[in-house]
């Protein structure tokens, strides 16, 4: 059992997995964990917790971290807007699904656009 298993509380800002115990970066029991589904990348729109902003997410990505990384890199620079990698889930700020459909359809994915 690792020692910081039983860490309460730590001013270092890591951002500990709970179930292992490893700093988020390097734990392997999330990326274990997140399957590829069921090879439908689902592009929706999110506005809870922004404060009426949204963003675009696309979930359901079958790549590994570096390949997501580099995949939201190329969806942000094609929209011309910001945006982020959180937990393999890739947030375009505003509302690009249109856009981000086609670009993934063109890349090969099977893409379901979800939510209204």
């Amino acid at each position: 059992m690792s020692r910081d298993r039983n860490l309460v509380w730590s001013s270092d800002g890591a951002d500990l997995c709970p179930d292992c115990g490893a700093v988020r970066a390097d734990c392997r029991c999330r990326a274990a964990a997140r399957a590829p589904g069921d090879g439908v990348v689902r592009v929706g729109r999110e506005t809870k917790g922004r404060k009426g902003a949204g963003v675009t997410i696309v979930t359901g990505v079958p790549l590994d971290e570096a390949g997501l990384k580099e995949l939201a890199g190329d969806l942000k620079k094609a929209c011309g807007s910001g945006g982020t990698l959180k937990d393999g889930i890739i947030e375009i700020q505003g509302e690009h699904r249109d856009r981000l459909v086609a670009l993934l359809e063109k890349r090969g994915y099977k893409v379901k656009r979800v939510g209204g």
